[in-house]
């Protein structure tokens, strides 16, 4: 069964996730994760109930691409030189992390392509490389929704200015709920699938055919 092959990688993309926020933190000089103990790949730390566990059931009952997200890091802004410019960055960090992966899966996809392992093992680790493409696509697309808490509302907040922002932050306490709702009613699938089909068409073009 693919969830076999799928879970596994979802786990360890939201918990890479997770590991580069709080990096891209540390970096900028907030201790916070670290001294909590986030800063680090363990996964259970990092075990978020809805966003580990409720949304990639609900995708996978749905049909669409497995996304999640984990317990978010602790990050102090008012530790870093530039709050509002660098928590922007630190909240970029994590979709710009599954592009990482994305790349990252789509060279391994394409070695074990040559079968070099043995025609089993690399038709195994293949679909799971192929879904660690997939997956990753989504996660990046999915936290790239400027709906809060998503990476996207962080960037948004760090960029808007005056009255954008005063509107903008409205929406910050009905945030969850907007994301569930999106995802229940699967209207999700019009944020993620388009963008996901291009970024496919684009890896076949370079030879990487994920199906």
């Amino acid at each position: 069964m693919d969830w076999i092959l799928q879970i596994p990688v979802l786990v360890f993309s939201v918990i890479f996730h997770e590991f580069a926020h709080g990096y891209s933190a540390f970096r900028r000089g907030d201790d916070t994760a670290y001294l909590s103990g986030r800063l680090s790949l363990n996964p259970l730390p990092h075990i978020d109930p809805i966003g580990t566990v409720l949304v990639p059931v609900a995708c996978a009952m749905m049909h669409l691409p497995t996304i999640g997200w984990a317990k978010p890091v602790p990050v102090n802004p008012y530790r870093m030189r530039s709050p509002r410019a660098d928590m922007a960055m630190v909240a970029l960090s994590g979709p710009l992390s599954n592009i990482f992966l994305v790349l990252v899966f789509s060279v391994a996809f394409k070695f074990l392509t040559f079968g070099l392992l043995g025609e089993d093992m690399s038709y195994t680790l293949m679909r799971m490389a192929g879904f660690g493409v997939i997956i990753n696509l989504a996660l990046a697309m999915f936290n790239l929704i400027p709906v809060y808490p998503l990476d996207g509302s962080q960037v948004a907040l760090g960029l808007l200015k005056g009255s954008w922002l005063e509107h903008y932050e409205k929406h910050l306490p009905y945030g969850v709920y907007i994301i569930i709702a999106l995802v229940f009613t699967g209207l999700i699938k019009f944020l993620i699938i388009p963008p996901l089909a291009l970024a496919l068409s684009l890896l076949a073009y370079l030879g990487i055919y994920i199906g």
